[in-house]
C-alpha cells in the first residue's frame, strides 16, 4: 500500500510502499478513499521534524529532561542508544480519514466489510491507503454523506468538542480568534446554533474567506479598529464567549480574549497557546473563566476507551469522542455544516508532497481543506516489500516479531552483530520499514506468518506486548524455530502449561530475556559461590518507580509488573541459590490501589535451604539507585551496586569489581551461539517456567495472604487446549 511517511531524524517527506498495518482485537481495518491534511497541527510535526538537533531539543525540554534523567541512570552508551532509536525513525502522518471497512475485529460486531466509515487517531487514521484503527475511534457514515465530506470528521468533532465546552445558547455574541479549518468549522457550528459569530485571524486570506461564507464577521488581528468594531458588534456588552483555535507561539490570543469578553465571560482553549494569564487588569477584574478543551471529547488519552474499546455509558458521558464524529457526521448529513466549501486543494497520495510544500510555504498560495486522494487497491495482494539480500544458509537467519524502543535498543543491534537480520514485523508498515531500513533486516512485514512460515528463519526474536508472549512462543515452537522471547514468558496459569506442552512436543532452544544473571558482576558473584557449601541469604531491593496505571505495562497487555519485572530479580536468584520451594508475599496495606501491587515484599525459600528477600517498591524515590543485591554465604559477602559495580568481601579484604551493563548483550550472544554450536540453551526450560511459575504464586499469595508452594493448580491442564490451537484471547 501507499503512505506518506515522514523521516524524523532529516525531516525529509516521501510516499513509500509498505504493508498493509496488522489487525487484532478491537481494531478495525479500513482502505481509504481520502483523508484531510490538519495543516496547523501537521505542520507543527513536519517543523520540528525538520529543525536541526539543537532546535528540537529547544522545542522540546521535555525531552531533554528525560535524556540527562535516562544519562545518570544508565550512562552514556545506553543513553546514546535510545537518543538514536528515537531521532532514526520514520514517522506517520494524518489523523482523519474516511474509507471502508476491508476487514473488523470490533467487538460490537458494528463494522461489516463494505460498511463506509470515517476514522479518527494519529498513529492510526494516518494518510495510507490502508489504516488499522481502533473500534472507538470509527463511526459510521451516513448514505447521503461523501468521502471527500466525512474525511473532515476528526476535526469537525475537535470543533465540535470546542463548542460543547463553550455551551453557547441562542442570541450570544461569540469570538473565534484562528480561522483555519478549524476555526472555520467552528464558526460553522456556532451559527448552526444560533450565535452571532466574530472572527479573528493574523491572515487576509483566511479573514476574506470567511466573510465571504457569511458564517462570521472577519477581521484581521492587525486591523486597529478591532476593539471598535467587536464593542459594535456586541452592541456594547463585550463577547459572551471567546474559542480560541489558533495556534501561537505568545499569548497574544488569550490577553486580545480579556479585552474582547464582558464581565463574566469565558475563554475556551481549543488551540495550542501558552497558558500564560495575565491577572491584570481584565481577567481578575472582570471575573472571567477559562476552559480547555481536550481534543475530540471525552475517552482521549484513555487508553481504556481508545486502545481497549471501553465505551463510556451514554447515561453518565453524552458525549465521547466516538458520539462526537458521529454527531459531526449527522450534521453533515443534514446540510447544516459545509465543509465541501472548504476544500481548497485534492491530491492523489502520489503527490501527496506537494500539499506540504503549500503548507511549508514553498509553494505560496491560499489554502484552507486539502485532502488526499487514495486509488482502490488489493488487498490480498502480496507484499510489494521483497527481499533486498540473499538469506544466509547455513547460518543464523534471525526474524523479530516486535521491535519497539527496547528491542531497537538492546536486542536487533546485539542480534545483528551474531547473526543475519532476515525479518522484522511490526504492527504498522511504517515501524517494520524504519526498523528494517536502519538495522538493515533484508524483509519487513506486518505478518507474523511471514517469519513463523520461513523454514530459512531458524531463530525468532519476540518482542511485543506481553499478552502475545505465550502465544507467538508457542507458534515459533511448533514452526521449528529456537526462540527468545522477552520477559515474561507467560501471563497465567494456562499459558505457561501450554507453554510446556508445546515445548516438550516440540523442544527447540527456548530463552527468556532475563539478562541480569549474564552481567560480568552477577556471573563474578556466582563464582565467588560456587564452592560455598552452605545455604545462601539474599537481600534484593529495587527502587522500581512509579508507573500510572494506565500504562499498557499496568493493564491487561502488560499483566502487572510482578509478572512483567519482578520475574527478573526471580530468576538471579534461582540463578545463585536453585530451585525455589516455597513464597510468601505481603503488599503495603493502601487504599489507592495505584500503590498496593507495586509496594511489597517477598520471601522465597530454597530446595538448597537457602532464602531470598525480595523488596520491591514503586515509592522510593528517583534519585536512589534501582537495584541493590546483597548474598551472604560462607564467610563471603558480594554486593551487587545497581549493575555498575560489585564489592566482594572476602578474607577480611575488600575488593571492587566493575561492570558493564545489565547483560543484554551477553544473553543475546549466548542464545544465538547456542545455536549456532548445537549446545543446551543458556537458561534450562526448568529455570524458565519455574521464574514464570514464582511470579504467579506471588500474586495467589497476595490474594490469600498464605505461603504457596509450586505446584500448578488442578484444573488448569484442561484450560490449555484453546491456547494451544491458537484460538485463545490473546491476540
Amino acid at each position: 500500500m501507499k503512505q506518506l511517511i515522514q523521516n524524523f531524524k532529516t525531516g525529509e517527506l516521501y510516499i513509500d510502499e509498505l504493508d498493509i498495518p496488522a489487525i487484532s482485537k478491537g481494531m478495525v481495518l479500513v482502505q481509504n478513499k481520502y483523508s484531510l491534511i490538519s495543516a496547523g497541527t501537521e505542520k507543527s510535526t513536519v517543523d520540528v521534524a525538520k529543525a536541526s538537533l539543537i532546535q528540537k531539543a529547544k522545542k522540546r525540554p521535555d525531552l531533554v529532561k528525560q535524556v540527562i534523567a535516562n544519562y545518570k541512570k544508565e550512562g552514556f552508551a545506553a543513553t546514546l542508544q535510545k537518543v538514536r532509536t528515537k531521532l532514526e525513525s520514520l514517522k506517520a502522518l494524518g489523523y482523519s480519514t474516511a474509507g471502508t471497512v476491508v476487514s473488523s475485529m470490533d467487538t460490537n460486531g458494528k463494522f461489516l466489510p463494505g460498511t463506509r466509515v470515517a476514522c479518527g487517531g494519529a498513529d492510526y487514521a494516518s494518510h495510507a491507503s490502508f489504516v488499522s484503527v481502533p473500534q472507538n475511534l470509527v463511526a459510521k457514515i451516513p448514505d447521503n454523506v461523501s468521502f471527500e465530506e466525512a474525511a473532515f470528521t476528526t476535526l469537525g468533532a475537535i470543533a465540535l468538542q470546542g463548542v460543547r465546552q463553550a455551551n453557547p445558547t441562542l442570541g450570544e455574541n461569540i469570538c473565534v480568534i484562528g480561522l483555519g479549518l478549524l476555526g472555520q468549522i467552528t464558526t460553522q457550528l456556532l451559527h448552526a446554533n444560533g450565535c452571532k459569530v466574530f472572527g479573528i485571524d493574523i491572515s487576509d486570506s483566511s479573514v476574506a474567506f470567511t466573510n465571504k461564507n457569511k458564517y462570521a464577521v472577519a477581521l484581521n488581528r492587525r486591523d486597529p479598529n478591532i476593539k471598535s468594531s467587536a464593542i459594535d458588534f456586541t452592541n456594547g456588552y463585550g463577547f459572551d464567549k471567546v474559542i480560541i483555535t489558533a495556534g501561537a507561539p505568545d499569548n497574544d490570543p488569550i490577553v486580545l480574549a480579556t479585552e474582547l469578553l464582558r464581565k463574566k465571560g469565558a475563554i475556551i482553549l481549543v488551540g495550542a497557546v501558552p497558558m500564560d494569564i495575565p491577572r491584570e487588569p481584565y481577567f481578575y477584574k472582570k471575573e472571567l473563566e477559562l476552559k480547555i478543551s481536550c481534543s475530540y471529547g471525552p475517552g482521549r488519552y484513555d487508553v481504556k476507551y481508545e486502545e481497549e474499546g471501553q465505551d463510556y455509558p451514554i447515561g453518565y458521558v453524552r458525549w465521547t469522542e466516538q458520539r462526537n464524529m458521529e454527531a459531526f457526521l449527522d450534521l453533515l448529513s443534514m446540510k447544516m455544516i459545509d465543509v465541501k466549501s472548504l476544500i481548497t486543494h485534492t491530491f492523489d497520495i502520489d503527490r501527496g508532497t506537494e500539499a506540504y510544500d503549500i503548507i511549508l510555504g514553498k509553494n505560496k498560495q491560499p489554502y484552507i481543506g486539502m485532502l488526499l486522494k487514495y486509488t482502490d487497491e488489493d488487498v490480498n495482494a502480496p507484499s510489494k516489500i521483497k527481499r533486498v539480500a540473499p538469506p544466509a544458509n547455513g547460518k543464523l537467519n534471525i526474524g523479530f516479531i516486535g521491535a519497539g524502543s527496547f528491542a531497537q535498543s538492546y536486542l536487533v543491534p546485539n542480534a545483528k552483530a551474531i547473526g543475519n537480520l532476515d525479518t522484522v514485523v511490526t504492527r504498522t508498515g511504517v515501524n517494520a520499514k524504519n526498523v528494517a531500513g536502519k538495522f538493515g533486516f533484508a524483509n519487513s512485514s506486518t505478518d507474523a506468518g511471514v517469519i513463523l512460515k520461513n523454514s530459512e528463519i531458524n531463530a525468532l526474536f519476540i518482542a511485543t506486548q506481553h499478552d502475545t508472549h505465550a502465544k507467538y512462543v508457542i507458534d515459533g515452537l511448533k514452526h521449528n524455530k529456537a526462540v527468545f522471547v522477552e520477559k515474561p514468558l507467560a501471563l497465567s496459569y494456562e499459558e505457561l502449561a501450554a507453554v510446556k506442552e508445546a515445548y516438550e512436543a516440540h523442544p527447540n532452544t527456548l530463552m527468556v530475556g532475563f539478562n541480569r544473571r549474564f552481567s560480568d558482576v552477577a556471573v563474578a558473584a556466582k563464582k565467588q559461590f560456587e564452592t560455598v557449601r552452605e545455604p545462601l541469604v539474599m537481600n534484593f531491593r529495587v527502587n522500581a518507580g512509579f508507573i500510572p496505571k494506565d500504562h499498557w505495562t499496568q493493564r491487561e497487555p502488560g499483566g502487572g509488573r510482578i509478572l512483567g519485572e519482578v520475574c527478573h530479580f526471580i530468576d538471579l536468584m534461582q540463578y545463585f541459590a536453585g530451585e525455589p520451594v516455597k513464597i510468601y508475599a505481603e503488599n503495603i496495606g493502601s487504599q489507592n490501589d495505584t500503590l498496593s501491587q507495586d509496594n511489597l515484599a517477598v520471601v522465597i525459600k530454597f530446595a538448597n535451604g537457602s532464602v531470598g528477600n525480595l523488596t520491591y517498591v514503586a515509592n522510593g524515590d528517583k534519585a536512589m539507585p534501582k537495584e541493590h543485591l546483597e548474598i551472604f554465604g560462607g564467610n563471603v559477602s558480594f554486593v551487587i551496586n545497581d549493575f555498575r559495580s560489585g564489592t566482594l568481601f572476602r578474607n577480611n579484604k575488600e575488593t571492587k569489581i566493575a561492570n558493564q551493563g545489565k547483560g543484554h548483550q551477553q544473553e543475546v550472544a549466548a542464545f544465538l551461539n547456542a545455536i549456532k554450536e548445537g549446545r543446551e540453551a543458556p537458561i534450562s526450560f526448568e529455570s524458565l517456567y519455574t521464574t514464570t511459575l514464582v511470579t504467579l504464586k506471588i500474586l495467589d499469595s497476595l490474594n490469600t495472604g498464605l505461603p504457596q508452594d509450586l505446584s500448578l493448580p488442578p484444573d488448569v491442564v484442561d484450560e490449555i487446549k484453546p491456547i494451544l490451537n491458537g484460538t485463545g484471547s490473546n491476540e
